[in-house]
């Protein structure tokens, strides 16, 4: 019953992704699929661009945020 209802109720493809600065070392949740570039809260550095689909991560990647 379990598995029926997996294939029933589809899962979102996109996550919230913890992320480390590279400027500064700041931590800061990005969601993987942003449509506008997301920016450190300390210094300003770009974490993240758009890229049409998937965001492209310009800093360094921690952890998925389930």
């Amino acid at each position: 019953m379990e598995r029926k209802l997996e294939r029933l109720i589809p899962k979102p493809r996109s996550r919230f992704i913890q992320v480390i600065c590279n400027e500064c070392g700041n931590r800061q949740i990005v969601f993987d699929s942003a449509k506008i570039e997301v920016k450190c809260n300390v210094c300003g550095a770009v974490l993240c661009k758009p890229s049409g689909g998937k965001a492209i991560l310009l800093a360094k990647r921690e952890r998925v945020l389930e």
